[in-house]
């Protein structure tokens, strides 16, 4: 799984969910990508089974680029614990999600297969996704 090799402070408070992807919205890597339409945190997890998902259908041809990446820690108390003492121990990793950001890209396939490659990846994430081709994000300079 996808994480962090060290980290500045080991836990971190929730944050926002709140307004538009302005980094990382536009396909620079490959020729197709596919965009978060809602804001979420993606587990590494989800990561992973998307990424698996994808290489698994266009079977080790093209290349396929991760453009999140999970650097927030999520904390969980123990079962049965009673309220106070202080917050819970790291149990997995997130990636901060917000709409128009590109999660996956993909190049050196044809269209109708990065398509479906890009769906499958979808099914396996908690979130609407949308799949774009490089000339509509506006990636080009």
């Amino acid at each position: 799984m996808l994480m962090p090799k060290r980290v500045k402070r080991r836990r971190v408070q929730r944050g926002r969910l709140k307004g538009k992807a302005h980094k990382g919205n536009t396909v620079t890597y490959g020729d197709y990508g596919l965009m978060a339409l809602e804001p979420a945190w993606i587990t590494s997890n989800q990561i992973e089974a998307a990424r698996v998902a994808m290489t698994r259908y266009i079977k080790r041809g093209g290349q396929v680029w991760i453009k999140i990446f999970p650097d927030k820690p999520i904390t969980e108390k123990p079962a049965e614990t009673r309220m106070g003492s202080g917050k819970g121990s790291p149990e997995y990793w997130v990636a901060v999600v917000k709409p128009g950001r590109i999660m996956f890209e993909i190049a050196g396939v044809d269209e109708s297969l990065a398509q479906e490659a890009m769906r499958l990846a979808a099914n396996k994430l908690p979130i609407k996704c949308k799949f774009v081709r490089k000339e509509e994000t506006g990636g080009e300079q």
